[in-house]
């Protein structure tokens, strides 16, 4: 470590963890630290803490002694990952295999978090936790491989995919289009489905689950599915401004990574957490944004 990483205390109360966070610097690792505000939080960006080191996951779990560890540290560049593979694979997978061999040792919980990447994007319903995972791109490879180890090396975990994941902190495709918004017209691809999601609300999701010690997989993701389309004209609508949303094919549009062209989750998992419906996590948004 390189850094100590932030702590943030809060008065203990009943079920309240002592949790150590990774990619505390990201918009989901920014969410946590506001809504876990029942725990005391050890925050942790990639400065203080690189999880590709098995030596200083070692030592932060020795030091910090948490009572669980939440995993929101990711290697997210999508098409760079298909031109960098070996990097995806440190941040994907060889991270979550330390925190989950450290974890294991310890007899700590783990919290992984994971993408809809890892599905085809093939089916014409919604992808729930027992369908076969079969990722086409090496960003989805090295996410299943993350998932595969932390299931293999510590049987105390939640895996949590998740899709679309937004917030008014960091980069993401709501933020850029929400930049664009005063242009005359903008163009967004009407063949893509997935489930928008606030990340304030899967915060809120997962402040639950880490209380039931129910492991296993999860899908947490905003309610309901729509198309980046549909995300960006309901966008421009809660804002109120009049750039033309244009609807394009993918094909117009290529991209480097082969993104899941129907990629909505729902869950059959019990306990049955669910999200509010996309539409008011964008609706909070908004009003944050403003």
């Amino acid at each position: 470590m390189e850094r100590m990483c932030v702590q943030r205390v809060s008065k203990r109360k009943e079920n309240s963890l002592h949790i150590l966070l990774t990619g505390a610097g990201g918009q989901l690792g920014h969410a946590v630290q506001g809504i876990f505000s029942n725990h005391t939080v050890v925050a942790c960006d990639r400065r203080q803490l690189d999880i590709t080191h098995l030596d200083a996951v070692r030592a932060a779990a020795a030091s910090y002694a948490p009572d669980l560890v939440l995993n929101a540290a990711a290697y997210n560049a999508v098409d760079q990952a298909e031109q960098d593979p070996e990097a995806a694979y440190r941040g994907n997978a060889l991270g979550p295999r330390n925190l989950a061999l450290v974890t294991a040792a310890r007899g700590i919980p783990l919290l992984h978090l994971s993408t809809n990447y890892v599905f085809d994007g093939l089916s014409r319903r919604p992808y729930h936790e027992f369908d076969t995972p079969y990722p086409q791109s090496v960003y989805g490879h090295s996410k299943l491989a993350g998932e595969e180890a932390v299931r293999a090396l510590n049987p105390k975990h939640y895996i949590v995919r998740t899709c679309w994941v937004y917030h008014t902190h960091g980069k993401n495709f709501v933020q850029t289009m929400r930049a664009l918004s005063q242009q005359p017209e903008v163009r967004v691809v009407n063949d893509q489905f997935g489930s928008p999601t606030y990340a304030p609300h899967l915060a809120t999701a997962l402040a639950r689950l880490v209380t039931t010690e129910a492991f296993g997989t999860y899908h947490l993701a905003g309610r309901g599915g729509a198309s980046r389309f549909d995300l960006i004209q309901t966008l421009y609508a809660l804002l109120g401004v009049r750039s033309q949303v244009k609807p394009i094919l993918s094909t117009e549009m290529p991209r480097l990574a082969k993104c899941p062209p129907y990629a909505v989750l729902t869950t059959l998992q019990e306990p049955a957490i669910q999200l509010p419906p996309w539409q008011d996590g964008l609706a909070q948004f908004v009003q944050s944004a403003l």
